[in-house]
C-alpha cells in the first residue's frame, strides 16, 4: 500500500500488480471483511446468460429502415436546423437517428471492455478477499455485458464503430492508475453512474423491445456495482484529511468534464455528419447556438438525465465541496438533489428485472428484491 492509494480502510489496501507474493501470505488468508457479502450473495438472483434465448433472444426482429430507435428529440444534431432541412427524407432521417444510436450503443459497449478490464485489474492488487471476491465477481458481469452488447449491434447494424477519442483517453487514464481510488471514483461511481443514466434514458425512450429488454438485464448488475463505489466512498470520504480530499475532488471532477463532453460535444461525432453528406463545422456552429447553459440545465431537470446521476453520485458521496459545486452548479440543481435522498435512478427499473430473473432461475422459491449496499 503506499500514500497515493488515499486508503482509510484496510479492505482497500492493495500491492502493485506485478506482486504476486504479497497475495501468499498466510496471514492474508485469515482475513476478509464481509462489507461486500451482501453483493456477492446477491449475484444469484439477478443471474443472467446472454446465450440462452430463456432471457434474451437476439434474433428477435426490429425494421431498422423504416422505424428509429429512439424519439427524434434525443438526438440534439436534428434540433439545428441546418441538420434537420439537409435530413427531410423520412427514411435517410431514420438511419441518420439509428446511426446516432449505434456511437451510443458502441461508447456502451466500449465502456462495458473497461469496467470488465478495471475490475480484472482491482483483482490484482486488493489484498482483502471480500474485496477481490467483489471484483472477480464483477469482472464475470462486465464479461457477459460485452458480450450482450455485442451481440445486440451485431444484430441491429452489424458492427460497432470506434470509442471516441475522450472516452478512450478516459479509460485508458482509469484503467492503468495504479491509485485504487482513481479506479475506484473513475469506474465505480462515474462511469458505472453513467452507465446508469445512459440505461435508464434508453430504457424510457427506446422503441425496441430487444433493446429494451437488454438493457434492463444490464441494470440489474450495474445497480449492484454502483453500490461499491457507495461503500468506498461511506468508508474513505469522512476520514480525508483536506489535501487528500481535494485531491479526490479534483479527480472526479475531471473525469466528469471527460464523460460531459464525449457525450454533448458534437466533435465526437464528425464521422456521422460526414456520412450523411453533412458539413461538420456547420453543424458544431449551429450546435452551439442551440446548447445554452440553460437548454442544458433544463435537460438536467430531467430523472433519467445522465449527467444528472453523475452529479448526484458525486453529491451523495460527499465529494462535491464549495471547491467545485460551482462548476457542477452550471449543470443541476444541488439542492435540488440533496432534497431527493440517496435513491438512484435506475433503481427501481433494476429491481423489475430482478423480480423477472428470479422467476426464472429460482421458480419454487420466492424471495425479496433488494439492491444490497451498507
Amino acid at each position: 500500500m503506499t500514500d497515493k492509494n488515499i486508503t482509510k480502510d484496510a479492505m482497500y489496501d492493495a500491492v502493485a500488480p506485478d506482486d504476486f507474493e504479497s497475495m501468499l501470505e498466510l496471514d492474508r488468508y485469515g482475513n476478509r471483511s464481509s462489507a461486500f457479502d451482501k453483493i456477492i450473495s446477491a449475484t444469484h438472483d439477478h443471474f443472467w446468460d446472454p446465450l440462452d434465448k430463456a432471457y434474451i433472444d437476439f434474433d428477435e426482429p426490429f425494421d431498422m429502415e423504416n422505424q428509429p430507435l429512439v424519439p427524434e428529440d434525443l438526438v440534439i444534431a436534428l434540433s439545428t436546423e441546418y441538420v434537420s432541412n439537409h435530413l427531410s427524407d423520412p427514411k435517410q432521417r431514420t438511419r441518420f437517428i439509428n446511426q446516432s444510436v449505434l456511437r451510443s450503443f458502441s461508447s456502451i459497449l466500449h465502456g462495458e471492455q473497461g469496467a470488465l478490464n478495471l475490475s480484472a485489474s482491482l483483482c490484482h492488487v486488493l489484498k482483502d478477499q471480500g474485496a477481490q471476491e467483489y471484483a472477480a465477481n464483477q469482472t464475470r458481469e462486465e464479461a457477459r455485458h460485452v458480450t450482450a452488447f455485442a451481440k445486440y449491434i451485431k444484430a441491429r447494424w452489424g458492427k460497432p464503430v470506434e470509442c471516441g477519442p475522450a472516452l478512450k483517453s478516459l479509460l485508458v487514464e482509469i484503467i492503468a492508475a495504479p491509485e485504487v481510488y482513481k479506479k475506484i471514483i473513475g469506474m465505480q461511481m462515474l462511469v458505472e453512474g453513467l452507465a446508469m443514466g445512459a440505461f435508464a434514458t434508453f430504457f424510457k425512450e427506446i422503441h425496441d423491445p430487444l433493446g429494451k429488454k437488454l438493457l434492463q438485464l444490464v441494470m440489474t448488475d450495474e445497480a449492484f456495482h454502483h453500490k461499491f463505489g457507495k461503500i468506498w466512498a461511506d468508508r474513505t470520504v469522512p476520514k480525508l484529511s483536506p489535501e487528500e480530499h481535494a485531491i479526490i475532488e479534483d479527480w472526479a471532477a475531471h473525469c466528469f468534464q471527460t464523460l460531459l463532453f464525449n457525450l454533448v460535444s458534437p466533435h465526437q461525432q464528425l464521422d456521422l455528419y460526414r456520412e450523411f453528406g453533412l458539413d461538420p463545422d456547420k453543424v458544431v456552429e449551429e450546435y452551439g447556438q442551440i446548447m445554452t447553459d440553460d437548454l442544458r440545465r433544463e435537460h438536467m431537470k430531467e430523472q433519467t438525465n445522465i449527467f444528472r446521476v453523475l452529479v448526484k453520485t458525486l453529491l451523495n458521496a460527499g465529494i462535491i465541496t464549495d471547491r467545485t459545486k460551482a462548476f457542477y452548479a452550471m449543470y443541476v440543481d444541488l439542492e435540488e438533489l440533496k432534497a431527493e435522498g440517496d435513491r438512484m435512478v435506475g433503481d427501481d427499473i433494476a429491481e423489475e428485472g430482478i423480480r423477472h430473473l428470479q422467476a426464472i432461475n429460482f421458480k419454487d422459491r420466492v424471495a425479496p428484491v433488494t439492491i444490497a449496499a451498507e
